[in-house]
């Protein structure tokens, strides 16, 4: 059975965690606030507008606003299930149907062990395309709502346009990280797959040797690892931490909707 390493538990998002377990590296947890990251994450012209937000008068409230309703609710759910839904059913990261171990030897093992990671990189960066467009498109469009509501909440609508402007690099950057602490754990899994595959060779051939010498009616010995199983583990990592991904993606998005249900 494949073993994943054990790594330090961190608190925090399920997205740090995830990788925190998966990647080889021993990060300590930071010691640092919120606050004090995020004045080293924003350069001047980002904190001048930041404080521009806070501080200047708010934006007018255009008249007719809009009620938020049930419809808006659905549709934000309806985005958030979709990306979801083209993670989830993404055809790369298909698992195989393995019903049955099958000989070491076995073409479809040496087809999986000679599988690129880049195919696997390039599909995860069109993925985060993918959650990056239809967030975006839904953060700007509940921002103009609540920018209808009241002086505060057209405030609150600025400051958050602020941020993903001066954020946006940031989290290209980090987020952008991710595929490649994901080759890491791709090449731990193929490299004891592979080992695991000698491991049933050199059983299978004790085996057959033995069956050769045994009595006609005795069972016969079979080996229990399963060819390209390592792959499926993978797919299934790597689905969960691009849902994990998700979830970081759609705060922005469920403070706006707290905001315009409380307006």
């Amino acid at each position: 059975m494949l073993q994943i390493p054990q790594r330090t538990v961190f608190s925090g998002p399920a997205l740090i965690r995830l990788l925190a377990r998966l990647t080889d590296a021993d990060v300590p947890e930071s010691r640092q606030s919120l606050s004090d990251r995020l004045s080293q994450w924003l350069g001047w012209t980002d904190a001048i507008a930041l404080s521009s937000a806070l501080n200047g008068n708010p934006p007018a409230v255009a008249s007719g606003a809009r009620p938020f309703g049930s419809a808006d609710e659905e549709e934000c759910a309806r985005v958030r299930s979709s990306l979801t839904k083209a993670i989830a059913g993404d055809s790369v990261l298909a698992t195989a149907k393995r019903r049955a171990p099958a000989p070491a030897s076995a073409p479809s093992a040496a087809t999986d062990a000679a599988i690129d990671y880049a195919v696997f990189r390039q599909r995860y960066l069109s993925l985060q395309q993918t959650m990056e467009t239809g967030i975006g498109t839904l953060r700007g469009r509940l921002r103009g709502m609540l920018a209808a509501r009241t002086p505060a909440m057209s405030r609150l609508a600025l400051v958050d346009a602020v941020m993903e402007r001066a954020l946006a690099e940031r989290e290209r950057g980090v987020l952008g990280a991710v595929p490649g602490l994901l080759a890491g754990h791709f090449e731990r899994l193929r490299v004891a797959e592979q080992a695991a595959l000698a491991e049933a060779n050199a059983d299978a051939n004790a085996n057959a040797n033995a069956n050769a010498n045994a009595n006609a009616n005795a069972p016969a010995l079979t080996s229990a690892h399963i060819p390209g199983a390592w792959l499926d583990v993978f797919r299934k990592d790597m689905q969960s931490v691009l849902l994990a991904e998700l979830d970081v993606r759609f705060q922005p998005v469920e403070g706006l909707l707290a905001a315009l249900r409380a307006s």
